[in-house]
């Protein structure tokens, strides 16, 4: 099954979710470099507050790299071009922020999430980005929490890592 693509999407999904975080959602033509793509495209890309996507970007990907600058803090995320760096805390919580996000897109949502996520290769102890998610991830979601970026109902609060 290939994965989800952002052009296979309504544009105003991914949009409306991400400029609640102050992210700009540009999109550019398919096979075209996309700036600021670590992964070169079709991989999203990031330089400051803006992500770079085309139609044949993957969903999980925008919704990745989105994670990403909600999720570090202002210092980084004011110097934000290509590499978001991080810990490896902060990694595993934008991967959870990430599947959390995903059910906020109608044509995305959780169980399409999982199977993109093993499909691409995301690579996690227990097998599966679900399993991870259900039974080895309460550091991720705790760290999302001490910062604030979901509650305790694992409810998204739109906020920023301050």
């Amino acid at each position: 099954m290939a994965v989800l693509l952002c052009g296979e999407i309504k544009t105003g999904s991914l949009n409306n979710l991400l400029n609640r975080f102050g992210l700009e959602v540009k999109r550019m033509p398919v096979n075209q470099e996309l700036p600021g793509s670590f992964w070169k495209a079709p991989e999203a890309g990031l330089i400051g507050n803006t992500l770079y996507i085309s139609d044949d970007t993957p969903v999980h990907s925008a919704l990745h790299e989105s994670c990403h600058y909600i999720c570090m803090d202002q210092q980084r995320r004011s110097k934000l071009h290509t590499d978001a760096g991080g810990t490896a805390i902060e990694e595993t919580a934008t991967c959870y922020l990430q599947v959390l996000l995903s059910d906020l897109i109608p044509e995305m949502g959780r169980a399409r999430s999982f199977s993109d996520m093993d499909e691409w290769g995301y690579s996690y102890r227990l097998g599966s980005a679900q399993a991870w998610f259900e039974q080895d991830a309460e550091e991720a979601l705790e760290w999302l929490i001490e910062h604030q970026l979901v509650d305790t109902q694992q409810q998204v609060t739109f906020l920023l890592r301050q």
